[in-house]
């Protein structure tokens, strides 16, 4: 593999990598994704778990925790911790990838548990649309769980306020009863969000979000290591 390092000079993959310390291992594999990426001319500095497709796996392990939390039984209503596992992912996967994140979450969930309705179009797309939002919101903030509280307050007022109408537009609901009853549901949902944007949110961002070893191009590039030492 040839090319031309950031100064115009002759590149090779074989010199890129007599620069480098002996590495071993799950390390040489992160090495070597890193070189490559960076003598790409798709290249652009930004850092390598920006892309969906290596992040397949992030994403499934970011459901897997809604899902099992949203499964406990007798857990409190509305108390759940979707979009403070959204926050995170939107931070480091861009429109595309925060918008399928929350979306396909919502329509994963759905079609192994109550099946979809209109309320699974109406949650999937706001989910998805908070992931957008939640990019642009942290596209020049720290990951931090300040951060994450300070958007998924007025997030999840948004969200309950859009997804309240369900029952009056498509239920034949009054908008009073719906409103009355969306209260005490708001506000376990505000607490849920609280709790999960500290102590959850920041957990997901630092040890799947932004963990090389879960990148599919670095465990491909283990597994052809492992066979190639056989």
């Amino acid at each position: 593999m040839k090319g031309f390092n950031p100064q115009g000079k002759p590149w090779t993959l074989e010199n890129e990598h007599r620069s480098f310390p002996k590495f071993r291992g799950l390390s040489a594999c992160i090495a070597q994704v890193h070189i490559y990426r960076r003598h790409s001319p798709w290249y652009t500095g930004t850092p390598m778990n920006t892309t969906i497709t290596t992040g397949w796996l992030k994403f499934v392990i970011g459901w897997t925790a809604v899902f099992l939390f949203r499964l406990i039984p007798f857990r409190p209503p509305n108390f759940e911790p979707m979009l403070a596992t959204i926050m995170p992912f939107s931070k480091r996967y861009g429109v595309v990838g925060s918008f399928l994140f929350g979306f396909l979450g919502i329509v994963l969930y759905d079609a192994v548990t109550s099946g979809w309705g209109i309320w699974t179009l109406v949650t999937s797309v706001c989910y998805g649309l908070l992931g957008v939002g939640a990019y642009f919101f942290f596209k020049n903030r720290e990951a931090t769980a300040t951060h994450f509280v300070m958007f998924g307050v007025p997030s999840t007022v948004l969200y309950d306020a859009v997804t309240m109408m369900i029952g009056p537009l498509f239920n034949g609901q009054s908008f009073a009863a719906a409103l009355i009853g969306q209260i005490p549901f708001t506000v376990m949902h505000l607490l849920g969000t609280i709790v999960f944007a500290t102590l959850l949110s920041p957990a997901l961002y630092r040890w799947v979000v932004q963990n090389d070893v879960l990148e599919f191009s670095v465990l491909w590039m283990q597994v052809r290591s492992l066979i190639g030492t056989r």
